[in-house]
């Protein structure tokens, strides 16, 4: 199997012999392949976005920056590729599993643990991940349809009910963040203003609108719905998203699948 059709892992942990153990087996594995490995989390993201790993492996305590910290610069990267994250630590405390999980890992593996069993539920998370795409995002993407349409399907479908001033907030913030996700990058000093003109009103109620809408929907309880449509960017540990994080993952899903209905 070619290395563009495996599955890129990406390692950060401090602890160099292990990392050089765990690095051996990965590529031991027909369908993996593991990235340059990081022995401290200060370079993370940046080295994430470069490299783009299906899968990070992700060490909690390390000297300069450890995981915690790696998580939560990812989860304010708005709009940023963000792959599986699996947390490793020796610290098997509840709090910090929690910690994790609300910042977006998707799993957490208590160290020392079963190489054998690490890799085989990596290809678990990725194959359930794959048919919550494939299932729940081709019809999101049908060209065909337009977008307005199919951003207002999937709202419809998050939970945001339709007689809300937030609604109409949100469905337009989407459309132009699928058009136009450099938006995104400063929702205060230009998409705010611009639905405030669209709208007639003023850029603080947009965004006290859309807040509302999103904590509407998020305590209506559709946590397997939220799941179908986001996959693992939200779980039923995480609270509600930001604005620009909801309107982010939907403009992401919209676009991610356009790609997986072509």
């Amino acid at each position: 199997m070619e290395n563009n059709n495996k599955i890129k892992i990406m390692i950060v942990d401090d602890n160099k012999e292990f990392v050089k153990l765990l690095n051996m087996y990965i590529n031991s594995q027909k369908d993996m392949v593991a990235l340059e490995p990081l022995y401290d989390g200060t370079n993370a993201i940046e080295a994430i976005k470069q490299s783009k790993p299906d899968v990070l492996l992700l060490d909690v305590v390390m000297p300069e920056k450890d995981g915690l910290s790696v998580l939560e610069d990812m989860k304010d990267e708005v709009g940023m590729e963000k792959p599986v994250t699996i947390i490793m630590s020796a610290i098997g405390q509840e709090k910090v599993t929690q910690k994790a999980i609300s910042l977006g890992a998707t799993y957490y593996v208590v160290k020392p643990f079963d190489m054998i069993t690490l890799v085989d539920r990596i290809r678990d998370l990725l194959k359930e991940e794959d048919e919550i795409k494939t299932e729940y995002m081709v019809a999101y993407g049908n060209k065909n349809l337009p977008l307005e349409v199919r951003v207002t399907q999937m709202i419809h479908d998050a939970g945001v009910p339709a007689h809300i001033k937030g609604y109409q907030h949100i469905r337009e913030a989407i459309m132009l963040a699928v058009q136009n996700e450099d938006i995104l990058n400063s929702v205060t000093k230009a998409l705010y203003p611009t639905l405030s003109k669209k709208f007639s009103t003023t850029p603080s109620r947009v965004e006290r609108a859309i807040r509302h809408a999103i904590e509407v929907a998020w305590n209506r309880g559709q946590i397997e719905m939220h799941e179908k449509i986001f996959g693992y960017t939200v779980n039923s540990n995480k609270g509600k998203p930001t604005n620009s994080e909801f309107i982010a993952m939907i403009a992401d899903r919209i676009r991610l699948s356009e790609k997986v209905a072509v």
